[in-house]
C-alpha cells in the first residue's frame, strides 16, 4: 500500500485528494495546509474552472491532519508526497521532501526556473526516490488517442501538428491569477503544450515565437517548433487571450501520412478522417477529469509499487517542458528562433 500525503489543499490538492478516492493499491494518509477550516473538513471556498466545487463536509477520517509541512514530512506512515502548491514553492518542498526520504509528485509546472528543476532532479537522485511532475494531459482520452497513434504509426508517420489551449484571464484563483507566482500564461498554461510536445514528438533544436507580454511575462503566442528533420512541422498557440464568453478551449489538428485527427473542446469531438474518405469518431473513456487524475495519481503509485516507467510524469521531460516555456518566450521578446540546448 503506498501512503500519499497532500501537501496544499487549495484546487489542485482538492481535486487530486478526489482523484485518489479510486486508487489501487495507495491511499491519502495524510494532508497539509495552515487553513484551520480546510483542516476540520470545511472546504466550500474552494473552486477552479472544472470539476466540482468543495463541499462545506468533506470526510476527512483516518486522514492525519498537519498544519505544517515538516509535521507531515516527518510522518513514517507518507510513502509519497504529492505536492499542489504555488509554483514558486514547488522546489523547497520537493526538495524537503527528497531529503525525508520520500517519493514526490509534484503538480506542474515543476518550478518557475530552470536551474530548480535541476536541483530538484539532483536531490532525487542523490535521495535515490522518484521525482515525478504531474501533467495531466496525456491522461485525458482525446490525448491518449493521439500519443498512442503516433508512437506505433497506426496511420504512419507524423507529418505536422498544430496544438492549441486558450483560456480567458484566471480570476477563480489569486495564486492562478498571480503572474509572479505561476510564471504567466506562457508558463503556467502553455507548458502543458511543450509536455505534451516532447512526449509525442522529442525535444525541438529550437523555437521561433511571437506573442504578446504582460509586464515582462508572457501572456499570448504561437510557437513553431524546429527539429531537424524537416519534413516534421509543428506549431501551437497558447495562451490568456480569450473573451470570458469561452473561457476554455484545448484541442489539435494532427496530420498523419494515411489520417487526420481532429478535436477542439466544446466543439468539435475527436475524429479520425482516412484516406477513404470516412469520418469516425472513436470510442473514448471517461471525459470526467477526476478520472484523468485518477488514473494520474495511480501510474505514480505503480512506478513506487511496481517499478513501472515513469513516462509521462518523467521529471526530465517536465524540466525539458519548462525550459521550452522560457525559449519561447526568449524568442518572444527578441522575435528571433532560439536554440534549445
Amino acid at each position: 500500500m503506498v501512503r500519499i500525503g497532500i501537501v496544499g489543499i487549495g484546487f489542485m490538492g482538492m481535486i487530486h485528494f478526489y482523484g485518489a478516492k479510486k486508487l489501487r493499491g495507495a491511499k491519502v494518509a495524510g494532508i497539509s495546509t495552515r487553513n484551520p477550516k480546510k483542516l476540520a473538513g470545511d472546504w466550500s471556498s474552494i473552486q477552479g474552472n472544472f470539476g466540482p466545487r468543495g463541499s462545506r463536509h468533506e470526510d476527512l477520517a483516518g486522514v492525519a491532519k498537519h498544519p505544517e509541512i515538516t509535521e507531515l514530512l516527518d510522518d513514517p506512515t507518507v510513502d509519497l508526497v504529492d505536492i499542489c502548491l504555488p509554483t514558486e514553492q514547488h522546489a523547497a518542498v520537493a526538495i524537503a521532501a527528497l531529503r525525508a526520504g520520500k517519493h514526490v509528485l509534484v503538480e506542474k509546472s515543476i518550478s518557475l526556473a530552470v536551474k530548480d528543476a535541476n536541483r530538484m532532479l539532483a536531490e532525487a537522485k542523490r535521495a535515490k526516490r522518484h521525482l515525478m511532475v504531474a501533467h495531466v494531459l496525456p491522461f485525458f482520452p482525446e490525448f491518449a488517442f493521439a500519443r498512442a497513434v503516433i508512437q506505433t504509426k497506426k496511420y504512419g508517420k507524423l507529418k505536422a501538428a498544430h496544438f492549441k489551449r486558450i483560456i480567458s484571464k484566471p480570476t477563480w484563483s489569486e495564486d492562478i491569477a498571480s503572474l509572479e507566482k505561476t510564471g504567466g500564461p506562457g508558463v503556467d498554461l502553455h507548458i502543458h503544450d511543450t509536455h505534451f510536445i516532447g512526449l509525442v514528438c522529442g525535444v525541438p533544436k529550437q523555437v521561433y515565437s511571437r506573442g504578446l507580454t504582460e509586464r515582462g511575462y508572457v501572456n499570448y503566442l504561437t510557437t513553431h517548433y524546429l527539429y531537424d528533420d524537416p519534413d516534421i512541422c509543428v506549431t501551437c498557440s497558447s495562451g490568456a487571450i480569450c473573451q470570458p464568453g469561452r473561457p476554455f478551449v484545448h484541442g489539435y489538428e494532427i496530420f498523419l501520412e494515411k489520417a487526420t485527427l481532429l478535436f477542439e473542446s466544446g466543439t468539435q469531438p475527436l475524429t479520425v478522417l482516412t484516406a477513404d474518405g470516412k469520418s469516425t469518431q472513436p470510442k473514448l473513456g471517461s471525459g470526467d477529469p477526476i478520472v484523468a487524475f485518477t488514473a494520474e495519481i495511480q501510474h505514480a503509485v505503480n512506478v513506487i509499487s511496481k517499478g513501472i516507467d515513469e513516462a509521462e510524469l518523467s521529471g526530465e521531460l517536465a524540466r525539458d517542458a519548462l525550459l521550452l516555456c522560457h525559449k519561447e518566450g526568449q524568442s518572444v521578446l527578441n522575435g528571433k528562433a532560439v536554440r534549445v540546448a
